[in-house]
């Protein structure tokens, strides 16, 4: 299917989505409402495994909202908190390849993928900047941010506007991995080929017990993983990956 704002592709067990609204890659609402398409049909999709969002062209995975499209679309903000959640507790990985800027709402977008892999590149700069123009960061920021580089560090990036490169990035954990230009994708694809190897309905309760554990607390993240444990122990998965251990060889999962 075609789409104005976002491209899919599928590569294996990988869905590919790529943000195409260059320049600067932001989202207007009609983005947003097709991205909710998108991840509405991929998730039920048992060949998609993992999916990749990264941003079109040199300069931006994402520097936000479209502020001009902002102005004649009020419910913007609460359908980006919503979308961003949704990528947030999606039952399937999602890696944010940051291949350039991502600021604003594209940071906080990459803060709701499971994992963060950022291109090593002076163009390509992460950053809270909403206290620059007297607002605050609205899809997730301010709760994301803090869960993955701490307090402090939050409060300064946020508080301060602060852009880290890559390599400042990596080192507060804010991402992952970095890469190389001419490696970015591959590698990226290379995590995400290892990530799609993994026992898929395994990887979805792992998924569920932790999402409900941040939303719902402790009580209910243990109860989660109790039904995730229920769930792997009777799948043929289980069976593969137990045979494949006995006859020292490398398991193969087909997510039953």
């Amino acid at each position: 299917m075609t789409y104005e704002n976002l491209v899919v592709d599928k590569k294996d067990n990988i869905c590919i989505i790529t943000i195409n609204r260059p320049p600067a890659n932001s989202w207007s609402l009609a983005a947003i409402e097709e991205f909710e398409k998108i991840l509405e049909q991929i998730e039920d999709d048992k060949d998609i495994r993992v999916v990749v969002l990264t941003g079109a062209g040199e300069k931006c995975f994402s520097a936000g909202m479209d502020v001009e499209d902002a102005g004649k679309s009020p419910n913007i903000g609460a359908k980006g908190r919503q979308v961003w959640r949704r990528v947030d507790r999606f039952e399937k990985p999602i890696i944010a390849a940051i291949n350039g800027h991502a600021l604003g709402g594209g940071l906080e977008l990459a803060l709701s993928a499971h994992f963060r892999i950022m291109m090593d590149s002076p163009k390509a700069k992460v950053g809270l900047t909403e206290l620059n123009l007297g607002i605050i960061p609205g899809w997730g920021g301010t709760q994301r941010l803090y869960r993955v580089v701490g307090k402090a560090k939050a409060l300064d990036m946020i508080l301060f506007s602060k852009r880290l490169n890559a390599q400042e990035a990596y080192e507060i954990g804010l991402v992952n991995q970095i890469s190389a230009p001419d490696r970015f994708m591959d590698e990226v694809l290379e995590f995400a080929q290892r990530l799609a190897e993994r026992p898929p309905i395994a990887v979805r309760s792992v998924l569920k017990a932790i999402t409900a554990g941040i939303y719902e607390g402790m009580d209910a993240g243990l109860k989660m993983e109790e039904e995730g444990s229920t769930a792997v122990k009777t799948s043929k998965d289980a069976v593969e990956g137990f045979t494949a251990f006995f006859e020292n060889r490398k398991p193969v999962f087909k997510g039953e």
